[in-house]
């Protein structure tokens, strides 16, 4: 069954991707305690945007005026979002951070349909609610400080305008050099941030350059690039949807790697979350039931 399997790929390589920025949150964490955060956002964009240059110079030398504008404005968006992120975490509680970040699910179709009528089905909009509510069982119940709450929300509607923007221009230019310049501008944004704050230093340690060259080439460079071109072949709110399962790959990841507990309402989101991926996607869920029964006949 051809069709199912290629309508499928595109999810799966997103699936991917999120499995990769899931897993190096603990990564990432640890290195955040030996080295400055806006530094460390800095170098990490500045080696994915080397990691892509090699591949994407041409690209980005051939792309007209508006192809530019286009990388550097969802690069801008990209950033901001990290921005705000950061800073509404230093503000309230990492429960928080986590369910509102997540809330771009249900921007990013509200957006679209908004500002181009992207038609949102009926099955999407079931797993969108699927994941708004796994989101929460997995992060608890929103808290915090109120400004802090509102940095994060700002985050999740640049997120939410990133996604959207990159369904817009993702299939008219070619998605290396799309991928370069978000990489490249966010960089530029992080080192006068990390410049300002007298936060950029040298990078050192083990712990500290493993979570660069991790986050910059693999979660970076290679999982922006895959996220571009899956996006040049699905839509804004599908996109998001898959996103959400950053969320419980990052908590199975601090099960296995930093002895974190998730309970049982944290289980039971991952599961609905899940369950909202396979109602929204056919492809994938008919990918997922052929594998099941190749397990169960082996």
């Amino acid at each position: 069954m051809p069709g199912p399997r290629r309508d499928a790929a595109p999810i799966l390589a997103l699936v991917g991707v999120t499995a990769i920025w899931g897993v190096t949150f603990v990564q990432v964490q640890d290195a955040l305690e030996l080295y400055p955060l806006f530094a460390f956002l800095a170098v990490r964009f500045a080696i994915s945007a080397l990691a892509l240059a090699p591949f994407a110079w041409r690209e980005v030398g051939a792309l007209p005026r508006e192809g530019l504008l286009a990388g550097i404005g969802i690069g801008v968006l990209l950033a901001t979002a990290y921005g705000f992120q950061t800073a509404g975490l230093e503000l309230t509680t990492v429960a928080s951070t986590g369910f509102i970040t997540g809330l771009y699910v249900l921007f990013t179709p509200l957006i679209a349909l908004a500002l181009f009528r992207t038609p949102v089905p009926p099955a999407l909009w079931a797993g969108i609610a699927l994941a708004v509510v796994g989101l929460l069982l997995l992060n608890g119940v929103p808290g915090g400080s109120t400004m802090g709450n509102a940095l994060v929300l700002a985050s999740a509607l640049a997120a939410a305008l990133q996604i959207v923007a990159l369904e817009r221009f993702a299939p008219r230019y070619d998605a290396r050099a799309l991928t370069f310049l978000q990489m490249a501008t966010a960089f530029v944004g992080f080192a006068i941030i990390a410049v300002a704050l007298g936060q950029l230093e040298v990078p050192r340690g083990a712990t500290v350059w493993a979570a660069l060259l991790v986050t910059g080439v693999f979660a970076g460079a290679l999982g922006y690039l895959v996220a571009t071109w899956v996006q040049a072949r699905t839509t804004a709110a599908r996109a998001a949807l898959v996103f959400t399962l950053e969320a419980p790959f990052a908590a199975l990841a601090g099960v296995l790697l930093a002895d974190e507990v998730l309970g049982v309402a944290g289980w039971l989101g991952c599961a609905v979350l899940m369950a909202g991926i396979v109602v929204a996607e056919p492809a994938a869920a008919a990918t997922l039931r052929r594998l099941s029964r190749r397990g169960a006949r082996a």
